[in-house]
């Protein structure tokens, strides 16, 4: 790949002309971009060495040298030693190498000379060294070449396409010589110049262009070819070229993209003055990344037609990621008007095309008068009267106003009739009333305004005098004269209308206005006909039609006139001569048919007057007149307006006029005008404006008539007379005609226009000033009329895509107004089309030149296609001056559609979102799918459901908890669409959203019938809170001697645990984080739960309190959690808000808080889902007394549990007990229980002194007499004593009566300590109330604490399998046991362990076995834990404790006690004297002093410890510094001083053992299926408790290893050393001489190992030779009559008793002795006949037990009775051992039964085991004698073995019911059990889910007995299978093993294995392998089974 080391910096884009661009034409040698380059040397410093790095040889000749200098400067202000190296080459020399001192500012030369022989480049260098380095000045000489440097990659700015990028690079020439380029690249690239020579050492400029046609990423290769070799050199350019997209908004709004004539983008100029023009800007936006050009367009417009909105502003660029404005300006030309236009904003290759619409709307201004008639009253001739009226402009557009009257000639005079209103102003106007004659006045005056149409004034009044007085002109019948000229009476005279009213010919209405009488309206019509109403009030006229048809300047009015005159404009021209000025004719119509009076009201001495002034026209006649023009100057302008009055001459006198005919008078006007300009003057130059001299007329239709206002403004000092020549066009009509300008006035003209023509049409109208047609004006008109013009859009098709049936396919129609006005549209579709088909609005109006875009719905029914053909009708606009709205015009649209079917899915119909945190969200994504061709608008419908623990009608109320981010949407064909939705559960519950989906429409001609839709998707999630639990809690320190159970109850921690489980409420979640919030010390909590942390009591200076807490995090959540103290939520104040005083509790918590007397570490942490993380919580008993101090526990999300802090300090040497509770419950009690339970209520020592404790028991007597002096509360032991931190167990029997609560008050008093008042409370039930709901009797149910530790503590070397147990429910006299395991966790250390107890309580009724031990690293122990309930039912809850020794400390302390005693002892004979001390001022010595207490003698100091800075610190206690912990802890040792070791601190382990005992009576009616698992010692029924326990006394140790920590062997002196040698020495060497120990050995060696070796005896191993040795005998005699014995239908076995063992019990430490006879000489061999299906199963059980009486006899030593005899002489008969054989057919269960059944026969109480074994004995020895005798006897053979027959079952029953041997037998099986369970743990044997046959090897040393037959053995498997417990817990008790396990079945399978070795392995199916290290205290009994496979071998001790 390329790579360019030329940077190159690129010249910022400019703005890009549209113009094509044009390549240089640049000529190759004179260019101005090739600059001259100045090739100065570069200079480098090296620390201070100045240098150039080069020096080279430029113009050189072959041979001939060349020297050169090397130049080093010294820059720095020290003095500098320089070495150099001369060059390698020969070609380069220089000096001889020297050393070369530069001072501060010197340099030195180097000369170089360099001489070539060769035409080639050399190169080479020197080197200089100084003690900061070495550099190089490189040497070079070069050969003249072309070489041109270009850079290797060039990168162009990104370019938009069809834009132009550029940049620059320089072309350097690195030569001497002249060189011709020439550069080569693809498009679209271009290099300007591409060509051109370079001088020597010169750069050239070069530009690159990039004009791209297509976005992509351009890589090309440019190509550089220079020289006369055209040698090439390579350029990479990289450019990237893309599409920019311009969209277009108004100023501050939003960009839209649509490229429609719509109205998305739209720039509204709202309301804009006529004759205003209003700016404003529209914006382009460039999102690209690059620059990019543009152009404006606008929509064409007739040629004539200039644009209402100008944009001056066509083309220019834009920036990249920038916006540019372009200003609009609109002005308007027809006010009411809405101008609509389009500018259409492209790019270069019309890439993009966006549209903007630009609205606006003209208005013009709103004047009115405030009084519309102005009436002067009755004024006397020769007055004036002046009136004051407004005009006033409510619109902010100003306007130009014009009364159209000539005040100088009229009797009204306006003292302002032509003036400018400015918007939103108002102006006063004057108007004086100055009449000439007596009579009545009225003159309707029009007020003219520019931009609008005119308004009137009404003046009116009456001049009367002395001679005439006229009838008053009121306002009122003004209103009258145009009601009764609508009805056509004002042409009657008033006196004919009185007539006519008083004959009854006219009728008065009630508003005084005058009407026909029906008679005389229709004369021809019958009476009953009805005639046609009279016309109604006078009809409201346009003022605009009012002014132009008038009448009386016009030919067209809409009411004939009374009076008219022949000419309204008369012109005298050019008046040269004054005296020869000719009057022109004026002729006046009368057309009432009453007489009527002419007064012209010209003012004396005016110019113009009329004659006669005053004359009568009759009726229907005319009369003429002349006016009279008389000049008084010369070259002057004249004008004026002639003004005269006609009325009924009836009316000039008020008694002849009634007021319901009173007619007002009519007024004529004349304007005349004249000038005197003389031929050789010139006329007035007229200096004047005119708003515009071509006006397009507004757009109307062919009966449409255009009205509009011209402005002629006079700006000249004189007046402008004007005439206006329309050259006889008719369409086009103005006024006024003629008239005159005053100076500085306007002239306000109103054109007229009616075209006729479809085409513009031009009027002129030439306006003609100062009457020369020097000063003529042409005003040009253009008119036409508009016919409706409408375009569709598509050419008139409209396609809908494929639609799903039901619902509807929306698309917008644009139609276009071509025209110039506005138009009406409307369509029209059929009937059937109407169906499916509809457009809104299918009726409106529609803008000129504007684009409507219209909504089309399509909504098929069937699946079909569809053809339709709507019609649209267009045509114009009625108007005020259009009474007709035209032609119309039809338009047709072909529409065309298809209906199809549809169906929406969701892609995934389930999603579970988990758990989430309440109060967080979870999103995700619903994805549905359309897989037909039809797009589909549909609507999603979530339901919720709640479930969990929760109130059904509360969470219905909740609020949706799923939120869409739209329910509604549309998907395209084959399409996906997916849905974010928002999940915010509240509550702590599954929540369930059903989704549905359902197709909607907004049309829909049938209803939906599915209203809840079709099921999508279902989403469920589980809101929770972060919640954590207390799964363990250890004690170290002052508490290590609590047990869990009691750290479980002072944390609180069931309660805690409870409430950490349950939902935070409101004011919780106030804070969700922690957060300092309060101002105050003791900042308010919003929690309403409260939990004490009680850290217990102990003395002062002790040990610190430490608790373990494991937190787990159980759910999914993550938990963010923290400990606050009250300073964790106080805010930091400022010194200033502090207030400085402080209440007791501030100040006791800063007292804690300062001392850190609570501690928790670490105080905040993060717990992930299933986390754990142990809390260490310190107490410090520094100061005495009790501390609190609210903790605050915060789950961030989550709860908050106010933790109060609680710790005790006792000081020394006082008594205190720690009460746990002061309100103790009892465990509710049965009140049908006859002995109800002993309870237990604990009493803590926890100071350093003992306790003698007393209970008053004066309470129990008042209740006991409250209840039929029944013992409802008893205490067993209400005194006694307790040593330090032990545990006091108060007994306490509750008896309730009643099903009742009871309590008492109980006052305990502490000798010399404090006493307190504890409450007991108890609860008796009935459970015949309660039924199965009283699960009073589960003890375990009461006890909190968990039983596997889980929490790890330091240091911790061994852990217990289970450290709480629990018995359950248990009958008395009963023993159950329990194993746990014991492992050493440690890799290197051997540790020992020791068990004890702190109670004589507790050593009554537990046992541990072994007591103490040692483990191995990595090894582990088993302990038996047995609990021995006694006769009184009781609740147990007891603590056992571990010691735990680590052997090395151990030994280290042991060796360093005994350093420190041999020291001590040398220190007591050694001692030293000196000389010091015999002067007499020398100090005395300090005597060496070792083992005392230095405390005394020496000051201890204190660890230094870091103060801490805080705001406040309260001042500590007054005491030594050794009377803390800290201080004891940190002390220093004096130097010379040796203390004594201190012993090792065990480690302590608790046990709990649960239980409650019960009656035998209440256990068989409450728990009868258990009754079978139990086994009742018989021992223990008579056996005494230990009535004086001691509550607080030391423990009971089992075992001898009575020294804690100190190993005998190691603390032995050595006389005992050697003493114990010599004994060990002497026993071994007698044994080694033993001739009998050494043939034992032999034969032990050869002999089999048993299985249970622990049952082996030296006795049963005599006794089983002996037996042997019977059975050969017997077997051969046997033998010998076997042939001759057909007789016998039995076969015989033999069998070999054995002795019966001695039992001993080891846990009560008595020997129960059976003495039974042996005989040693005789050897009884006893054949029994028996039948094979009645007695084989006895035979065997004979067979088994023979061999167990070889091990079993190890064990019997004494007998009940204490008699004991000698070993040798004790055998058992044959009797005996068929009693032993018989125990396996019988149940154990049922002997004990039957022993329970008949405990009274005097036989078993008086006689012995001892003597009945005995006459057994004597018996047999009898028998035997005489079957020696008569053995040949067969008859005799068989009577005899009936009879031993009976017998040994007789005797097997007696020795059965005896407790001894079902003690020993339990003892027997539970060893098994317990031997099974170990090698289980060990991984010796794997314990199976299905039960095994033991398939025994084939028994070799019996060789007379027959072996089982087949029957036998499938026998003996089905009692094996039939033996098989339930699937129930198995516990190794004494009574569970005799109920549920055959004794038969057991013993088949293992006792008569115990002389070979047994083969333990797994099953090969159903296997469930155990745990090197299992919790092994339980294990089902279905799962025990032992299989036998060959091949495996294990050996068991």
């Amino acid at each position: 790949m390329l790579t360019s080391t030329y940077s190159m910096k690129s010249v910022p884009f400019q703005d890009v002309s549209l113009k094509a661009y044009t390549k240089w034409n640049v000529h190759n040698l004179v260019n101005p971009g090739i600059t001259r380059r100045k090739n100065k040397p570069i200079k480098a410093n090296f620390f201070g060495i100045e240098f150039f790095e080069h020096l080279e040889w430029m113009n050189w000749e072959l041979g001939i040298a060349s020297t050169k200098h090397v130049i080093l400067k010294n820059v720095q202000f020290k003095t500098q030693k320089l070495k150099f190296r001369s060059p390698s080459t020969a070609f380069f020399s220089t000096l001889f190498p020297k050393l070369v001192v530069l001072s501060a500012g010197t340099s030195f030369s180097l000369p170089v000379t360099f001489c070539g022989l060769e035409k080639k480049d050399y190169e080479d260098r020197i080197v200089f060294e100084s003690k900061d380095g070495s550099f190089v000045v490189r040497l070079r000489a070069s050969v003249p070449s072309y070489d041109l440097q270009i850079p290797e990659m060039l990168c162009l700015p990104v370019c938009g396409v069809f834009e132009t990028s550029e940049t620059i690079f320089y072309l350097c020439n690195n030569s001497q010589l002249p060189t011709r380029f020439r550069l080569e690249v693809p498009s679209p690239f271009f290099l300007v110049p591409a060509s051109g020579i370079l001088p020597p050492w010169d750069d050239y400029k070069i530009k690159v262009l990039f004009q791209p046609q297509i976005p992509k990423v351009f890589d090309a290769i440019a190509t550089c070819k220079f020289g006369d070799d055209d040698r090439v050199k390579y350029m990479r350019l990289q450019a990237i070229a893309k599409y920019p997209h311009l969209l277009v908004s108004g100023l501050g709004e939003q960009s839209q993209t649509s490229k429609q004539e719509d109205t998305q983008s739209v720039l509204n100029f709202g309301h804009v003055a006529i004759g205003s023009a209003v700016e404003k800007y529209m914006e382009i936006h460039n999102y690209a990344l690059v620059n990019t050009s543009f152009r404006i367009m606008q929509c064409e417009h007739p040629a004539l037609l200039q644009p209402e909105f100008i944009c001056e502003v066509r083309e220019g660029s834009i920036q990249a990621s920038s916006r540019f404005q372009v200003p609009i300006t609109f002005m308007p030309q027809t006010v009411g008007a809405q101008s609509v236009d389009y500018f259409y904003v492209t790019r270069p290759g019309n890439s993009s095309r966006t549209v903007l619409k630009v609205v606006g709307t003209c208005k013009g201004p709103v004047v009115a008068l405030a009084d519309l008639k102005l009436s002067f009253g009755r004024v006397l001739l020769g007055e004036t009267v002046t009136y004051t009226t407004e005009i006033s402009n409510t619109s902010d557009v100003p306007t130009i106003y014009q009364f159209e009257i000539d005040c100088s000639q009229s009797v009204f005079m306006i003292d302002q009739p032509c003036g400018v209103l400015e918007g939103e102003s108002t102006q006063k106007l004057k108007v004086t009333f100055r009449p000439s004659h007596s009579i009545n006045y009225y003159r309707r005056v029009a007020c003219l305004i520019h931009h609008q149409d005119p308004l009137f004034l009404d003046l009116i009044g009456t001049c009367y005098s002395n001679q005439m007085v006229p009838a008053i002109l009121k306002p009122k019948h003004i209103e009258l004269y145009r009601t009764n000229t609508l009805r056509g009476l004002t042409f009657y005279p008033p006196d004919i209308l009185n007539m006519m009213l008083q004959e009854g010919k006219l009728q008065l209405e009630d508003d005084g206005s005058l009407t026909l009488a029906p008679l005389y309206c229709c004369p021809e019509k019958n009476i009953n006909e009805e005639c046609p109403k009279s016309p109604g009030l006078f009809p409201s006229i346009p003022s605009i039609i009012e002014y132009f048809d008038d009448g009386i300047q016009s030919d067209v009015t809409m009411f004939p006139p009374h009076v008219s005159v022949s000419e309204r404009e008369l012109d005298f021209g050019n008046c040269r001569v004054r005296d020869q000025i000719v009057p022109l004719p004026l002729t006046v119509m009368n057309h009432t048919k009453g007489k009527v009076t002419i007064i012209w009201t010209s003012i004396p001495g005016s110019t113009f007057t009329v004659l006669p002034q005053i004359i009568d026209i009759p009726p229907l006649k005319s009369m003429a007149f002349r006016v009279h023009f008389a000049p008084e100057k010369n070259n002057m302008l004249y004008g004026a307006e002639l003004e005269c009055f006609s009325y009924y001459k009836v009316l000039r006198d008020h008694r002849l006029v009634d007021d319901n005919t009173f007619c007002p008078p009519w007024c004529l006007t004349v304007n005349v005008q004249g000038h005197t300009f003389q031929p050789e003057l010139e006329h007035f130059i007229p200096k004047y404006t005119l708003d515009s001299a071509e006006v397009v007329l507004p757009a109307v239709n062919e009966k449409g008539i255009i009205y509009k206002t011209l402005l002629l403004k006079n700006i000249g000092n004189l007046p402008i007379m004007f005439s206006m020549n329309t050259q006889h066009d008719t369409a086009i009509k103005i006024k006024p005609a003629v008239g005159f300008v005053f100076p500085q006035a306007c002239q306000i003209f109103t054109v007229r226009g009616a075209p006729k023509n479809e085409s513009l049409t031009k009027h002129s109208l030439l306006l003609r000033l100062n009457a020369s047609e020097r000063y003529e004006q042409e005003i040009r008109l253009y008119s036409n009329v508009e016919i409706p013009r409408l375009a569709l859009d598509e050419d008139g098709y409209l396609y809908f895509k494929p639609t799903c049936i039901g619902t509807i396919s929306e698309r917008f129609y644009y139609i276009k107004n071509l025209s110039r006005m506005p138009l009406y549209f409307q369509w029209k579709v059929s009937a059937s089309g109407s169906r499916v088909l509809s457009v809104k609005p299918n009726f409106g109006i529609i803008q000129a030149y504007e684009s409507l875009s219209q909504t089309w719905s399509f909504y098929p029914q069937a699946k079909q296609k569809y053809f339709l053909k709507p019609h649209l009708f267009v045509w114009g606009m009625k108007g005020p001056y259009c009474p007709d709205s035209g032609k119309k015009t039809r338009l047709i649209l072909r529409v065309i559609g298809e209906g199809t079917e549809g169906r929406i899915m969701a892609e995934k119909t389930h999603i579970d979102l988990g758990e989430i945190l309440i109060g967080d969200i979870k999103s995700d994504d619903l994805v549905l799918v359309n897989n037909e061709a039809c797009s589909l608008n549909f609507e999603l419908n979530v339901k919720q459901e709640i479930t969990g623990l929760c109130d059904p009608d509360v969470v219905v109320k909740d609020p949706m908890a799923f939120v869409l981010k739209s329910h509604h949407g549309t998907i395209p064909a084959r399409s996906k669409v997916n849905f974010r939705f928002t999940v915010r559960p509240v509550r702590r519950l599954r929540y369930t959203w059903t989704i549905t989906s359902k197709i909607i429409s907004a049309q829909v001609l049938e209803p939906d019938e599915s209203e809840e839709g079709n099921h999508a998707c279902c989403v469920t999630a589980y809101g929770v809170y972060p919640m954590i639990s207390i799964s363990d809690a250890r004690c170290l320190g002052s508490i290590s001697g609590i047990s869990k159970q009691q750290l479980w109850r002072l944390f609180s921690l069931d309660t805690l645990n409870e409430y950490l489980q349950r939902d935070p409420t409101e004011g919780e979640l106030l804070y969700r984080v922690p957060t300092r919030h309060s101002t105050n010390r003791c900042p308010s909590v919003s929690t309403p739960v409260m939990v004490d942390f009680n850290f217990g009591a102990a003395p002062i200076c002790s040990d610190p309190s430490i608790v373990l807490l494991m937190m787990e995090n159980k759910e999914v959540t993550p938990v963010n959690w923290a400990f606050l103290f009250p300073k964790d939520q106080q805010l930091n104040l400022e010194y200033w808000a502090e207030t400085g005083e402080f209440d007791p509790i501030e100040m006791h918590e800063m007292r804690i808080d300062d001392n850190r007397l609570f501690m928790v570490e670490p105080k905040s942490g993060c717990l992930s889902p299933g986390q754990r993380e142990t809390i260490q919580l310190t107490y410090r008993h520094e100061y005495t007394g009790t501390d609190r101090i609210p903790v605050l526990l915060k789950l961030s999300h989550g709860r908050e549990i106010l933790l109060n802090f609680i710790g005790i300090t006792v000081p020394k040497d006082r008594p205190y007990i720690h009460f746990l509770v002061t309100h103790h419950t009892f465990a509710p009690v049965c009140i049908s229980t006859s002995n109800p339970p002993k309870q237990i209520y604990e009493l803590y020592n926890g100071g350093s002194a003992r306790v003698i404790y007393d209970i008053q028991l004066d309470s129990l007597k008042e209740v006991q007499e409250q209840n039929y002096n029944h013992s409802i509360f008893k205490c067993l032991n209400p005194r006694g004593e307790i040593k330090p931190g032990m545990t006091a167990y108060i007994e306490w029997i509750f008896s309730p009566l009643e099903a009742r609560s009871y309590s008492v008050n109980i006052p305990i008093h502490i000798l010399c300590g404090d006493s307190a008042l504890v409450t007991f409370t108890g609860i008796g039930y009935d459970t015949r109330v309660l039924g199965n709901s009283a699960s009073f009797n589960d003890p375990s149910s009461y006890f909190g604490a968990p039983a596997v530790q889980r929490a790890p503590v330091l240091g911790q070397l061994m852990f217990l399998s289970e450290e709480r147990i629990s018995f359950r429910n248990v009958p008395v006299f009963t023993k159950s046991s329990r194993m746990i395991f014991l492992y050493n966790v440690s890799e290197t250390e051997v540790i020992s362990y020791k068990w004890y107890s702190t109670s004589a309580h507790i050593s009554e009724v537990l046992n541990v076995c072994p007591v103490r031990g040692v483990l191995h690293p990595g090894e582990s122990a088993h302990c038996i834990v047995t609990l021995r309930s006694h006769k009184t039912p009781c609740f147990y809850d007891l603590d056992l404790i571990c010691e735990v020794y680590c052997k090395r400390q151990v030994t280290q302390y042991q060796k360093e006690l005994q350093e420190w005693e041999k020291e001590k002892g040398r220190q007591k004979v050694e001692f030293t004297i000196t000389e010091w001390g015999l002067q007499p001022n020398q100090p005395p010595v300090r005597q060496r002093q070792c083992c005392k207490e230095l405390q005394e003698h020496h000051k201890m100091t204190l660890k230094d410890v870091a103060p801490k800075i805080m705001k406040y610190k309260t001042l500590p206690p007054i005491k030594e510094p050794m009377e803390t912990w800290e201080g004891q802890h940190n002390r220093k040792t004096v130097a010379g001083m040796w203390l004594k070791p201190m012993p090792v601190k065990p480690f302590l382990l608790h046990l709990g053992v649960t239980a409650r005992s019960h009656s035998m009576e209440e256990y068989h009616k409450s728990f009868p299926h258990d009754v079978p698992k139990h086994y009742i010692m018989r021992s223990l029924i008579s056996e005494p408790l230990s009535a004086n326990s001691e509550p607080g006394c030391s423990g009971k140790i089992w075992g001898k290893w009575e020294d804690n920590s100190v190993d005998p062997l190691l603390s032995a002196s050595n006389e005992n050393m050697r003493l114990v040698t010599d004994i060990l020495t002497t026993v071994l060497r007698c044994l080694q001489e033993d001739v009998h120990f050494q043939r034992v050995l032999a034969e032990g060696t050869t002999e089999p190992i048993p299985y249970y070796r622990q049952f082996w005896s030296e006795e049963g191993e005599e006794l089983a030779m002996k037996s042997k040795e019977l059975a050969n005998i017997e077997d051969m005699e046997t033998a010998q009559h076997h042939e001759s014995d057909h007789i016998q239908a039995k076969e015989t076995k033999n069998v070999v008793l054995p002795t019966v063992p001695a039992i001993k019990d080891t846990s009560h430490g008595q020997e129960l002795d059976i003495i039974l006879p042996k005989e040693t000489d005789t050897d009884l061999t006893l054949t029994v006949t028996v039948n094979e299906g009645e007695h084989s199963q006895e035979a065997d059980s004979i067979q088994r037990l023979e061999t167990e009486g070889e091990d079993v006899s190890s064990l019997v030593e004494s007998s009940n009775e204490g008699q004991s005899q000698e070993p040798e002489t004790s055998q058992l008969t044959d009797v005996e051992e068929e009693l032993t054989s018989n125990l396996q057919s019988v149940d154990v269960g049922q002997g004990q039964e039957a022993d329970d059944a008949q405990p009274t026969e005097s036989e078993e109480e008086t006689t012995s085991i001892v003597s009945a074994t005995a006459d057994v004995s004597q018996s047999l020895d009898v028998v035997g004698t005489d079957t020696e005798e008569e053995w040949q006897s067969e008859e005799v053979q068989a009577s005899l073995s009936a009879v031993r027959l009976e017998e040994q079952l007789a005797r097997r029953r007696h020795l059965k019911r005896h407790p001894e041997f079902c003690d020993l037998l339990e003892s027997i099986l539970e060893n098994t059990l317990q031997n099974i369970l170990i090698e289980a743990s060990r991984g010796e044997v794997v314990l199976t889910a299905r039960p095994r046959v033991v398939s025994l090897p084939p028994v070799t040393s019996r060789s007379t007995f027959e072996s089982l037959s087949i029957q036998e053995a499938s026998q003996s498997k089905e009692e094996l299978d039939q033996s098989s417990p339930t699937p129930q817990d198995l516990e190794i008790s004494s009574s569970e093993k005799n109920s549920d396990m055959d004794v038969s079945s057991s013993q088949f399978s293992t006792l008569d294995k115990q002389r070979r070795p047994m083969n333990m392995t797994a099953a090969t199916q159903d296997e469930t392998p155990i745990d090197k290290k299992p919790n092994i205290n339980k294990i089902n009994k279905q799962n025990v089974s032992i299989s036998t496979v060959s091949g495996t071998s294990t050996r068991t001790s």
